[in-house]
């Protein structure tokens, strides 16, 4: 076996296996579980909620965002500049400026985002009992009332949120298969290692998944299934990799930036829409939230540096 395909290999089953380990803690260990939790536990719950919230919206913006808006930016310049040679003459140099200084990256993420919305809007219209219910709703938390909002209705219930909590493994989904094809198409060992590091360095992301499952009631058959369907896509990004190592076309690595974009999109969706306002709902130390909130984006942001 050549030495660089025997550290993908270890990289594949790494992946795996940490991804695994993260996402199970959450779901497995009763200290997490909801109906478990009073007084004192139930706040530092809430306030590691407010931690992963702040993770997630550190991965939205400082990771999925930023690497789509560079990967879009590449691509598309990249055919734009193609495109520009071969009709060099047809058309003035300042339509082909405003074509190319066109922020399409920031398009693409928006497109995402919008999408998501209509999926949603289209599921409200055609079943409006799906998440009925007045603007605000009084719940009974630990014996002590508190006021949950929510852009469409109540806070969703168990029952009610199964599309949001797939909407957010499909775009982490997406997310984890490209970082794994990065790592399949790495053409040195140690390239493949520190790029595998540095994925793994996102593995409180797969933590703040496992959370946000047990904290929105999801049953334990469906919770299992997200976090094995997510550990399993960085290895099957990585195996893409190896498969089409050497064979990468412009288009393709197009197609892939517009993916990757989308995905960025709906995930901000899934971010602002559900997990933050979800987390800030009551009204108990709202100024100690913030401060989790932050914390738990400054660790993505430090990450950032690295990875």
């Amino acid at each position: 076996m050549e030495p660089l395909l025997g550290v993908k290999i270890g990289c594949l089953f790494a992946l795996l296996v940490i991804t695994l380990v993260c996402g199970f803690i959450p779901i497995c260990f009763k200290w997490f579980q909801i109906e478990t939790v009073r007084g004192h536990r139930h706040r530092a719950l809430s306030l590691l909620g407010c931690i992963s919230a702040g993770v997630f919206m550190g991965a939205g913006f400082m990771h999925m965002t930023a690497d789509a808006l560079k990967e879009i930016e590449t691509k598309v310049h990249k055919v734009l500049m193609g495109d520009r040679t071969e009709s060099e003459g047809n058309s003035s140099g300042a339509a082909n400026s405003a074509y190319m200084d066109y922020p399409y990256g920031e398009l693409i993420i928006s497109l995402g985002f919008f999408f998501v919305f209509l999926l949603e809007s289209l599921a409200l219209q055609c079943c409006p009992g799906a998440n009925g219910g007045s603007k605000v709703q009084e719940e009974e938390v630990g014996g002590a009332h508190v006021l949950g909002l929510h852009s469409h209705g109540p806070l969703p219930s168990p029952s009610q949120s199964p599309f949001r909590a797939l909407i957010l493994l499909l775009s982490l989904s997406f997310h984890s298969v490209f970082e794994g094809m990065a790592v399949g198409l790495q053409t040195t060992a140690v390239a493949a290692m520190q790029l595998c590091v540095a994925v793994l360095a996102h593995m409180l992301i797969v933590f703040g998944l496992g959370l946000r499952l047990v904290r929105t009631g999801t049953a334990l058959r469906w919770a299992v299934f997200c976090i094995v369907t997510f550990a399993l896509m960085s290895p099957l990004g990585l195996i893409i990799g190896l498969v089409v190592a050497g064979e990468e076309t412009d288009e393709g690595n197009l197609a892939r930036a517009v993916l990757e974009g989308v995905a960025a999109g709906t995930f901000l969706y899934v971010t602002f829409l559900e997990i933050l306002p979800r987390e800030l709902a009551g009204p108990e130390a709202p100024l100690v939230k913030w401060c989790y909130v932050v914390g738990g984006f400054t660790l993505m942001a430090i990450i950032a540096l690295w990875a």
